[in-house]
């Protein structure tokens, strides 16, 4: 049986298709679903296996990124949710899903403390939006990253600057919490840009909490599935050829969400 995912919707997050996309494409079944349809009850966050907050910009940012959304889903569905987290069962929050999931305090939840924010998602160093791509070491034991040693995404993000203050810091990183940091890898040294694009304290690029099963990152998955969405696809075609090995089709973003579907096999 396939497992079903509930993506979020509404509100101006703007990655539901992509990311339904992704998880079809690995093997289950998705549905993207209105917040307001699951505070009317329409559809229910237990009947599906896995959740996940997209990309987008949520409210516009006006109250800070991920702020306002989080709050929503705060103040109308937070029971539902813990009675979903304490399942097992799978949550991802992608760009301004990381940030929705941060500031519920779905991740980092030490201790299992779900629904205190104790990390935040600030303004870039640049104080700009930047849209590139990055390479991120992979960096915990999370079901979604199994089988991925360094891994290449796309950002677009004017909020992605992790921080976090220091006894928070030494916990994540004593606990393991730290998913991915940015690192200098094939397409950062292709691109001749630096590794961490926005600033992030110990260039963290996504967090768990301390099961792993809740996965924030800054990168897009959804946004690099494939090979020809690759900025060095090109060279990389003709080094192919030259070697007379076949061209790939798939880049390691699907992989995340073909974890999440296999997790559950």
């Amino acid at each position: 049986m396939k497992p079903k995912v509930l993506i979020f919707s509404g509100y101006g997050l703007n990655s539901e298709e992509e990311t339904a996309y992704g998880f079809t494409l690995a093997g289950a079944r998705a549905d993207i679903v209105h917040i307001n349809d699951l505070v009317d009850k329409k559809f229910k966050l237990n009947d599906y296996q896995i959740l996940s907050f997209p990309g987008g910009f949520a409210y516009g940012d006006d109250t800070g990124a991920g702020n306002a959304y989080a709050n929503k889903v705060r103040n109308h569905l937070w029971e539902g949710l813990q009675k979903f987290i304490l399942r097992d069962k799978l949550i991802i929050g992608i760009c301004n899903g990381c940030q929705i999931v941060s500031n519920l305090g779905l991740v980092p939840a030490f201790e299992k403390n779900y629904g205190s924010r104790q990390v935040a998602l600030i303004h870039n160093e640049s104080a700009r939006l930047i849209t590139r791509w990055t390479d991120m070491k992979v960096t915990s034991n999370s079901p979604w990253l199994m089988g991925i040693d360094i891994l290449s995404l796309p950002i677009a993000h004017g909020e992605g600057k992790f921080f976090s203050d220091e006894k928070n810091l030494k916990l994540l990183n004593k606990n393991k919490q730290i998913a991915l940091r940015y690192v200098k890898g094939p397409i950062s040294n292709y691109l001749s840009v630096a590794a961490n694009p926005n600033g992030s304290i110990d260039n963290i690029a996504g967090i768990t909490d301390e099961t792993g099963k809740i996965l924030g990152l800054m990168p897009h998955p959804e946004r690099g599935m494939f090979f020809n969405q690759l900025p060095n696809w090109p060279f990389l075609k003709e080094k192919y050829l030259r070697e007379n090995k076949k061209l790939p089709t798939a880049a390691q973003g699907l992989q995340i969400f073909k974890n999440a579907v296999q997790y559950f096999k």
